[in-house]
């Protein structure tokens, strides 16, 4: 009860709408001592108001929740927008959530990829997570210890991002890190090469100087090592009875990813790692297409060594260990000598007696089977003595030299050259014939010492009178041409870039003929190796 008189009317009014009239009066009564509190007297009008007042509030409250209850499609209607309102209320915090998750993972997993490689491409991902590095192995060899990826990253002077570029895996793309074009072969036909980028090709680079180049290989290869040209690769097959030339089919091209990666794995890198380095190292086959404008690098099929990049020479040299040595014993049971240069195997036998090149032959070729290469079916020869016989281009019945006829046709070049100046004419396919005739003195000089120097400093002085002329290199239009798995590639038509100066060079124009009458020139015969 209250004992406080109503400071104004709305407190009044306020205290009467929370009771009634009636106890508001006896409150009153009470405060001013008209009326006691308790009387304890039966039947206490006090008492009696008290209890009017309580059931009165409990009628007007059986009331509202009568008529609340009373309509049951009103009920129903409350009780589904409250729960729709609770349930929207649980969706846009569930929503909420999953964002806040969401956005934690994607900055989690952007952190990570920033950090490590954890996904290169479908097919060529599976062993990423396998990172164990075998030390002693890669100790023994003198090899870098790559444990992972990202320290191979860290070598090549690269972020993780950007080695990732190099080596992701992708069905389609804007961009290659190739340049595709193509060049002449020797048997008639173009030869696809595919040259790296200048990121990739510094990061092949390093693999090649770092790892590639210190693991040994057989004596008998002479490709692309140091120390070792066509001209060793000759050197043991000088005055041979019978000499036995055998090509390998596609050499390049034939190797395949799988085989790449397990080179690393077995010279004790980890499987993550090996990945990595045998990206580096492979390029699938592709074809260009245009779509809105825009044009596309369409994977066509697995990937392989391309002809062209740094790492494939060597890797051929590693791979072929064993075909080397199985072909040396076979080749020295049957009284051969055996090299090898890139994909031109060669055997010759010397002294008395009957050498038999068909039982050779049958053998080789089986053996070229079994090591997953194929021996090309229209590039086999055997040289007796009675005939020239040539070794990568290297004549080799007496001693290495350069066979005669292009000496003369060489010979007479300079005489020309000295006599009316380079004016109308050419040696091989160079635009420059100054540089060309350099080029090819350098060559004998490297096969003959005793002839090429007199060349050498016929051409020098030659250069030192006339200087190079450097010709710029046509547009050429695009062309269509047929890739190594025999999807369409669209390429540019590559400028006729100088020809590795070889001994069966183009002939030179007829001495004293005008330009309009010289013969149209052959084909380069020159062999693909030469291109590295």
């Amino acid at each position: 009860m209250s004992s406080q008189p109503p400071r104004n009317r709305q407190e009044l009014y306020d205290r009467i709408r929370a009771s009634s009239k009636e106890e508001v009066i006896l409150q009153e009564m009470v405060r001013l001592g008209f009326w006691p509190e308790r009387s304890g007297i039966p039947g206490d009008p006090a008492d009696v108001v008290h209890r009017r007042t309580e059931l009165l509030a409990q009628i007007r409250a059986l009331a509202t929740e009568q008529s609340r209850l009373g309509n049951l499609e009103a009920m129903k209607r409350e009780l589904r927008k409250r729960r729709l309102e609770e349930s929207r209320r649980k969706q846009q915090e569930t929503k909420e959530r999953r964002e806040r998750e969401r956005q934690a993972r994607a900055a989690a997993w952007k952190e990570r990829k920033g950090k490590e490689l954890l996904f290169l491409g479908r097919g060529v991902s599976g062993g990423l997570s396998e990172r164990t590095p075998d030390e002693v192995k890669l100790a023994r060899l003198g090899l870098p210890v790559l444990a992972t990826p990202e320290a191979l990253a860290q070598a090549l002077g690269l972020s993780v991002g950007k080695l990732r570029a190099l080596c992701f895996t992708r069905t389609a793309s804007t961009t290659s890190n190739y340049v595709r074009f193509l060049l002449p072969k020797k048997t008639g036909g173009t030869r696809l090469i595919s040259a790296p980028l200048p990121r990739l090709k510094a990061a092949q680079a390093w693999v090649l100087e770092n790892i590639l180049e210190k693991v040994p290989v057989h004596e008998a290869a002479h490709g692309f090592r140091a120390g070792r040209s066509i001209v060793t690769n000759a050197r043991p097959h000088v005055g041979a009875g019978v000499v036995v030339n055998l090509d390998l089919k596609d050499f390049f091209p034939s190797v395949l990813y799988p085989r790449v990666k397990g080179v690393f794995v077995k010279l004790g890198y980890s499987e993550a790692t090996a990945t990595a380095l045998a990206l580096l190292c492979t390029e699938p086959d592709v074809e260009e297409v245009e779509l809105d404008g825009r044009r596309y690098y369409v994977t066509q099929g697995g990937r392989r060594l391309p002809q062209g990049a740094p790492t494939s020479p060597a890797l051929t040299n590693i791979l072929c260990r064993r075909l080397d040595r199985r072909l040396a014993g076979a080749a020295r049971k049957l009284g051969f000598v055996y090299t090898r240069y890139a994909d031109d195997l060669t055997f010759s036998a010397h002294g008395p007696g009957p050498h038999d090149a068909g039982e050779l032959l049958r053998f080789v070729r089986w053996l070229v089977r079994e090591e997953d290469f194929t021996p090309h079916p229209d590039k086999t020869r055997v040289l007796r003595r009675g005939r020239q016989q040539e070794v990568t281009g290297v004549v080799v019945n007496d001693k290495p030299g350069v066979d005669r006829e292009t000496l003369k046709r060489f010979r007479a070049l300079l005489h020309q050259l000295e006599k009316s100046g380079p004016e109308g004419k050419r040696w091989g396919r160079g635009g420059d014939v100054i540089a060309s005739a350099v080029g090819f003195a350098n060559y004998v000089a490297m096969v003959d010492p005793v002839k090429g120097r007199v060349l050498q400093q016929k051409a020098r002085a030659l250069e030192a009178r006339f200087g190079r002329r450097p010709v710029a290199p046509p547009r050429g239009k695009g062309t269509k041409v047929a890739a190594q798995a025999g999807a369409s590639v669209s390429v540019p038509s590559p400028a006729p870039a100088q020809a590795p100066v070889a001994p069966a060079a183009s002939p030179v124009a007829p001495v004293g003929s005008p330009e309009g009458e010289q013969k149209p020139a052959e084909p380069p015969k020159k062999k693909w190796w030469k291109l590295f």
